[in-house]
């Protein structure tokens, strides 16, 4: 171990609001990369938070996820979210095919179908909240139900089946120390369930993503049924995760501060803009995600790591360095074009996010049309905000016109 870089203990559990862990923050400070104990797992991992270094760990073959398979590796829940088929602790070529493949789902045409649904599913909810009248719980009304509406939707799942899959992602997100057992049996559930909805698409197709994926090939390969169970998986978790936690935030942030609700109103052609901005400032969860081994010893920023090596990448880090974005811890629209980590990187940056910013555009740009005179009906320091599992959100979101 490099002097100096004695294993920190970090829980990663700052929950308040959307200000950024001071944890994370003193961490980003220090003159070369550190060595962290997380609450659970064995042994300790290297920390990487600088842009530049984040985007080589993240692009270097000689840095490995899928050799965490079978590993207790270094993490903040009890039991793994990850599938250890699952594309995301895959290492190029495998994960290039199964992304290559399952990309296909993603196309344009694609997606602007989902962008219909979406739309439509957006509206239906928020008719619902306008007749209802205010105060409403937006997060009732519309962060949780147009994300978990939208990806069984586009899954093809049954309706009947929505809040018993909503019930088990939850149980797979949770951090608390005695929520392993359940955990475990949630995933286990959730395979079981994609198993089976997969071979019900093989026998007959509709017009859902899952038919889509197993319609995607490239010349004689296709996606296996484990494969496309996996990535359903993949889908159903990422795709809430990412979407319930953001719409809510962007509108906490968007009712905290007006001005940008007021640019957004006078020029709604800035909206992805915006989005992407505040998707970069955003600390979407909390701490660090899955690690990588290095497979080799590897240099980096002055630091030797030894292969066999847990190495953590923090994106919320990355998103804030100011070698990158003058200011980092300012919303700036105006702020020139530089992609953000929100959605990962390289390899294992999100195929769908075309999906996730559909769901968004369509949200945040609907919500403000129609309710032109939203406001926050509760002070900002009296939202309770989520502190049980690794993603940053508040629990309700009361809002009036």
């Amino acid at each position: 171990m490099t002097p100096g870089n004695e294993p920190l203990l970090c829980p990663f559990d700052f929950s308040e609001g959307l200000e950024f862990d001071p944890s994370l923050a003193k961490l980003m400070g220090r003159d070369s990369l550190s060595r962290i104990r997380l609450p659970y797992g064995q042994g300790d991992a290297w920390l990487v938070t600088g842009f530049e270094g984040v985007r080589q760990v993240t692009s270097d073959q000689r840095f490995s996820r899928a050799a965490i398979i079978g590993t207790d590796y270094p993490r903040l829940t009890p039991e793994p979210i990850v599938s250890p088929e699952s594309v995301n602790v895959m290492d190029p070529p495998h994960s290039s095919r199964l992304r290559h493949l399952a990309s296909q789902a993603f196309s344009q045409r694609q997606v602007e179908r989902m962008r219909e649904r979406i739309t439509r599913l957006a509206d239906t909810l928020l008719d619902e909240m306008e007749a209802q009248g205010p105060p409403v719980d937006l997060v009732e009304h519309l962060s949780n139900p147009l994300p978990r509406r939208t990806i069984f939707d586009v899954l093809g799942i049954p309706e009947a089946d929505w809040d018993r899959m909503q019930e088990y992602v939850h149980q797979l997100l949770a951090t608390g120390p005695d929520s392993r057992e359940q955990a475990a049996a949630a995933k286990a559930e959730l395979r079981a369930y994609f198993g089976e909805q997969v071979e019900q698409r093989r026998r007959a197709p509709g017009p859902d993503l899952i038919s889509a994926l197993a319609a995607a090939r490239e010349g004689e390969d296709t996606l296996d049924d484990q494969e496309l169970a996996v990535m359903a998986l993949t889908l159903v978790l990422s795709g809430q995760d990412t979407a319930t936690c953001q719409i809510s935030d962007i509108v906490y942030l968007l009712l905290t501060r007006p001005a940008l609700v007021q640019r957004l109103r006078e020029r709604p052609e800035t909206l992805t803009a915006t989005l992407h901005e505040i998707l970069r400032y955003i600390p979407f969860r909390k701490g660090v995600g899955i690690p990588r081994v290095a497979l080799e010893d590897v240099e980096i920023d002055g630091v030797l790591i030894r292969a066999g090596d847990y190495v953590h990448v923090s994106y919320l880090t990355a998103n804030r360095d100011p070698e990158r974005y003058p200011d980092p811890d300012l919303i700036d629209p105006d702020r020139p074009n530089l992609p953000h980590m929100t959605f990962g990187w390289g390899g294992h940056r999100c195929i769908a996010v075309p999906m996730a910013m559909a769901e968004l555009e369509v949200a945040i740009g609907r919500l403000l049309e129609r309710f032109p005179e939203l406001r926050l009906a509760v002070p900002p320091g009296e939202i309770r905000w989520d502190t049980e599992t690794i993603r940053r959100f508040p629990l309700e979101l009361p809002v009036e016109w």
